[in-house]
């Protein structure tokens, strides 16, 4: 096995709008992920942050370079197989969870698997083994409205590991939280990201946070800077 999982090679990335002059978000950024590697991307608001992970997760394609996945260019597949390779090979978990308000949060969870075919009593007996390790076994038929802000992240990552993703993405994921509340949400990740065997790259402007990662990266001016590296 290949000790790559993910790698970008002389991504760039450029805004382009009408009698506006474009621009450079991401300038010719290299990044290799290795299986089970975990990575903080430290930045400014509005360095570039998110539109690296979104491209890193098939969300934005790049105006240049690529993005492989075990060697595979993944802007090659088609729209159809790109949805599906990012359906059951990337977990997100967002600073808003974007849970669905209708939807209870079992039902959130679940429907990763229902859009990738699994039957609703498989799709049912997975959320409610993740919803209960993720300490929401009381919360099963809760809708969004009815649980607190740590209570839904809880749900979006239980929904983001629905799947059994080999990399897991998080943008700013205890932004909105309490500091008590983002340090157990934090701690969480970590666990379940050790538990699952997934690689793990996290998008943050918290610099504390950042600094108990194995591997710090910084974006400044749309380049990617090495910070830290442990080797293990």
């Amino acid at each position: 096995m290949s000790e790559s999982l993910l790698t970008a090679k002389d991504v760039s990335k450029i805004y382009r709008r009408k009698g506006e002059p474009p621009i450079s978000v991401l300038k010719r950024v290299d990044l290799d992920i290795g299986y089970n590697d975990r990575i903080a991307i430290l930045g400014k608001s509005g360095a570039g942050k998110s539109t690296l992970l979104h491209v890193l997760g098939t969300l934005e394609s790049p105006s240049h370079g690529s993005v492989t996945f075990r060697g595979r260019d993944v802007f090659s597949l088609n729209e159809k197989d790109l949805a599906r390779f990012r359906n059951h090979q990337i977990g997100f978990v967002f600073q808003f969870h974007y849970l669905m308000i209708e939807f209870s949060a079992l039902e959130n969870v679940m429907m990763p698997a229902l859009l990738a075919g699994a039957s609703s009593a498989k799709a049912k007996g997975m959320a409610e083994s993740l919803l209960i390790r993720v300490g929401l076994k009381d919360r099963l038929t809760h809708k969004p409205g009815q649980l607190s802000g740590g209570e839904q992240q809880r749900v979006a990552i239980a929904r983001a590991l629905m799947m059994k993703p080999k990399l897991l993405l998080t943008d700013e994921m205890t932004g909105n939280l309490d500091s008590a509340t983002g340090a157990q949400i934090f701690e969480l990740i970590n666990s379940l990201q050790e538990e699952h065997g997934i690689a793990l790259v996290s998008v943050t402007h918290d610099e504390f946070l950042a600094q108990s990662f194995p591997r710090v990266l910084r974006l400044e001016e749309g380049e990617l800077i090495s910070v830290k590296t442990l080797k293990s």
